[in-house]
């Protein structure tokens, strides 16, 4: 089950990226993370049903410091290898 996911709210600065990647890893899941220029947060995970929606969860609040005001989700086609940190876009 491949998702992307677009996280607005304060995501920026404070350690979003990197909690999603270590939640990910953590999880067994493939994919990246990567700002937005607009604020947002935007992620592609990929791997078993469960552990997807495990990480959708804790997307709807994330790391300590975040504030979450709204996700968006929506299916994508996976394949990923790994799980990365790509550049702002």
């Amino acid at each position: 089950m491949a998702k992307l996911l677009r996280i607005h709210g304060r995501v920026q600065g404070v350690g979003f990226r990197e909690s999603l990647r270590w939640e990910a890893e953590r999880l067994g899941l493939t994919g990246w993370v990567r700002n937005r220029r607009d604020g947002t947060v935007e992620a592609a995970i990929d791997g078993a049903p469960d552990a997807v929606r495990v990480l959708v969860e804790w997307c709807r609040a994330g790391p300590p410091g975040a504030r979450v005001t709204s996700l968006e989700v929506r299916d994508i086609e996976g394949g990923f290898s790994g799980f990365e940190r790509l550049p702002t876009e």
